[in-house]
């Protein structure tokens, strides 16, 4: 697995723009599955020797676990002989890597935009649909961090945390697979808005993201699809 020390810094090869330390570790555990060939139910270690090997905190391995359970990489085994381990890697992990193979294909964030927009009210309206209250209070909380975002990055990043959440609500596999592999893409957008402008751009798509996580929250299909129309036509 490529290094990251306790500061978080990976080396110049590992991953492109800001990514928090919880996506270096993914990404770098993800890395490690797939160039040694390990096969599913091959342990990959636990969350307390990913602290020891890596000298990042408890809060960011098990965020790190979270996005690879998330994406079908990885299963969490609880208990005595526990750990994580590769999970079985069906056809809609084998399309998660292929989505995120085409990093360089000319017209990679348009046709990302445009397959993540088709997919946002099926996405969406399947959360309002089987949401809990654990998932309506860690919608909230990713909310209030993407509120508190100061700058771009930090923004998006939030954003993409929140989309990623609302998506792992949803119950069809084959479309989360789909709709999160489009969220990488999103982060080679050349539209930084600075300044005031970008304030009050940010205001403005944070209202756009409250509306719609309390509709889902509600179970208001018809305010999802209200919500999910003014999230595409303003993005």
């Amino acid at each position: 697995m490529p290094h990251l020390s306790a500061s978080g810094q990976p080396p110049a090869d590992v991953g492109r723009g800001a990514r928090t330390r919880a996506e270096l570790l993914a990404a770098a555990l993800d890395e490690r599955i797939r160039s040694q060939g390990l096969a599913p139910g091959e342990p990959v270690g636990t969350l307390e020797s990913l602290r020891a090997e890596t000298g990042l905190g408890y809060a960011t391995v098990s965020e790190a676990v979270r996005l690879l359970r998330d994406r079908g990489v990885l299963e969490i085994r609880p208990g005595r002989g526990g750990g994580l381990f590769v999970a079985d890697r069906g056809p809609v992990v084998r399309l998660r890597h292929t989505l995120l193979s085409v990093t360089e294909e000319p017209g990679t964030v348009a046709d990302a935009i445009e397959l993540r927009d088709h997919l946002e009210e099926l996405i969406d309206v399947g959360a309002a649909r089987h949401r809990t209250r654990r998932d309506v209070a860690d919608l909230r909380a990713l909310l209030r961090r993407l509120r508190a975002a100061a700058g771009w990055d930090a923004f998006m990043r939030a954003n993409w945390a929140l989309h990623e959440r609302i998506a792992a609500i949803s119950p069809n596999a084959m479309a989360r697979a789909v709709y999160t592999g489009t969220l990488g893409h999103l982060g080679a957008t050349s539209a930084r808005p600075d300044g005031a402008a970008g304030a009050a751009y940010r205001a403005g798509r944070y209202q756009v993201h409250a509306d719609l996580v309390e509709a889902i929250a509600a179970g208001d299909e018809s305010a999802v699809r209200a919500a999910v129309a003014r999230h595409n036509t303003t993005t």
